[in-house]
């Protein structure tokens, strides 16, 4: 069993033992600013070296954002890109009352208000760490 899984950043995975090398980079590295490749981490300057999981929702709404590039768009546009059905993103970050205090549903929270702008008079969302580099 050992040959055909490997724990990996954190997570399982699985590779065919025929192949000649096996991934050396981390799942949760940096890859997208502050977010990894696959949005499923984000890196918060508060905590370096300490990436926040994200749920497979939470990782959608920022990939969301981050494909607009800072433009400001409406909630229901953001959360369809994410493929999720609330019109309104913070909805994938709340915290249940059962769930106060704990660190592994605060710290979503606290990413999505210190990286996500929102003017609420207009109902437009957008990640100013998701501007494109100038040429």
């Amino acid at each position: 069993m050992e040959e055909r899984f490997t724990l990996y950043g954190g997570n399982l995975g699985i590779f065919d033992p025929a192949a000649t090398e096996v991934p050396t980079s981390d799942a949760t590295e940096a890859a997208h600013g502050p977010f990894s490749e696959d949005f499923r981490w984000v890196h918060l300057p508060d905590s370096p070296g300490n990436p926040i999981a994200l749920s497979e929702g939470q990782a959608a709404v920022f990939s969301a954002l981050w494909h607009f590039a800072s433009q400001p768009q409406e909630g229901h546009t953001i959360m369809s890109r994410a493929g999720l059905t609330s019109d309104k993103p913070i909805d994938v970050f709340k915290v249940k009352a059962k769930n106060r205090g704990d660190p592994k549903y605060e710290r979503p929270l606290q990413a999505y208000h210190l990286l996500v702008q929102t003017d609420r008079r207009a109902g437009t969302y957008f990640m100013p760490c998701s501007a494109p580099i100038p040429a």
